[in-house]
């Protein structure tokens, strides 16, 4: 049976621009609990403007412009995303939803330890913890990603570069986050920090349960980690289907197009599209 975390009726966002920009169109979307929802596509065509959307993270001239976003508690209550208050939301984002933003490696206070950083999140979110609970929490999530306790003195520059994003994805898993955005988390990671760190999500994935919402343009990514992928173009979603249906039988030709543009390792050589 179905069991949706998030449901999202034509959704549109607006640049408020001279002339306006249609960002994200009439989208229309479900998220299963547990589940990878791979978001594909190419750049600039509304996948970061879509999950800022979700969380009512855009700025100004970005404008909500229609649609409905619905998460649905694990408590069993149906939250209207739209209709929260600036305090509600502050208290919704990292408890329900969290976000790994694009570049996040880069993204540590370079003056301020790690342990100092993550522990800001218990701080705002969980002021009842004292210090040596913070700590021991903070500790627990460095280890959680195999970053290791020992780093929590550590100040992000003494860190590698899958370290840091190891430690951004501890952030956003530090209050046990129903639904993970990621947005292009292995970006500027080599190939092998890349593997590790996407067989660490779908570790955590499978021990805590939560959804993740995982974008990127790299679609051969996406049919190897998410349980559906849905492609967007223009600010549209034109497909969205299981990953190995969706590998085997595109319906669309962008699509097609898509997955037509990475060179294959074996077989007949053939024409790389463009």
């Amino acid at each position: 049976m179905p069991d949706p975390l998030l449901t999202v009726h034509d959704f549109s966002v607006v640049y408020d621009v001279d002339p306006p920009v249609e960002a994200v169109k009439h989208v229309t979307l479900e998220l299963q609990r547990g589940e990878i929802l791979g978001l594909a596509g190419e750049s600039g065509c509304g996948k970061t403007t879509l999950a800022y959307g979700l969380q009512r993270l855009l700025r100004a001239p970005a404008v909500i412009e229609s649609g409905s976003v619905t998460f649905h508690d694990a408590s069993g209550v149906d939250i209207d995303v739209n209709a929260l208050d600036v305090e509600e939301m502050r208290r919704f984002r990292w408890d329900k939803i969290s976000m790994v933003f694009q570049g996040a490696m880069n993204a540590l206070n370079p003056v301020t330890t790690i342990g100092a950083q993550l522990g800001d999140v218990f701080r705002v979110h969980r002021p009842d913890l004292n210090r040596r609970e913070r700590r021991a929490a903070c500790e627990e999530l460095l280890e959680l990603v195999a970053v290791g306790r020992e780093r929590i003195r550590s100040f992000p520059h003494e860190l590698s570069g899958g370290m840091r994003q190891r430690v951004m994805i501890a952030m956003a898993l530090a209050l046990r986050p129903q639904l993970m955005v990621m947005d292009e988390p292995t970006t500027a990671l080599d190939v092998l920090v890349q593997r590790e760190i996407l067989s660490q999500i779908s570790m955590l994935r499978h021990e805590f349960g939560f959804s993740v919402i995982f974008i990127t343009h790299d679609l051969p990514l996406l049919l190897e980690i998410s349980d559906r992928i849905a492609v967007m173009r223009g600010g549209e979603i034109i497909e969205l289907a299981p990953a190995r249906e969706l590998w085997e039988h595109p319906q669309h030709e962008y699509t097609k197009t898509l997955l037509a543009s990475f060179p294959r390792l074996t077989g007949e050589r053939g024409v790389l599209v463009r």
